[in-house]
């Protein structure tokens, strides 16, 4: 399960941005999660479970997972489109789109303190 490294790294970007006194203030992390990058929101919050159990570091923090959609930039129509079911077309005029302008993310959003 890669999630369980994606944590770590989480973890490891925390910890090289904050002071140790900030580090115990954290109570929430904001992640934002795009369709297309390859984490499943639930095997990450599994995964954010078990480390935080198992290094017992950060124990009182929420781990909170904004999914966020696929969109496409159409040249055609010039026009942004979200993509559903995974179906690579311009919603506005119908042609096969691949011009991704969001959906890879795998962000720290915001990180909130006591």
């Amino acid at each position: 399960m890669h999630e369980i490294s994606l944590v770590r790294n989480i973890f490891r970007t925390l910890e090289s941005n904050f002071s140790f006194e900030e580090l115990e203030k954290i109570n929430a992390i904001d992640l934002k999660v795009g369709l297309l990058s390859n984490v499943e929101p639930m095997l990450m919050q599994s995964a954010f479970e078990a480390v935080v159990s198992a290094e017992g570091k950060f124990q009182n923090t929420k781990l909170n997972i904004l999914l966020v959609p696929i969109l496409v930039h159409c040249t055609t129509c010039d026009q942004t489109s979200e993509i559903k079911e995974y179906n690579f077309v311009c919603t506005v005029c119908g042609k096969p789109n691949n011009n991704v302008v969001q959906g890879t993310e795998l962000l720290i959003e915001r990180v909130h303190f006591n």
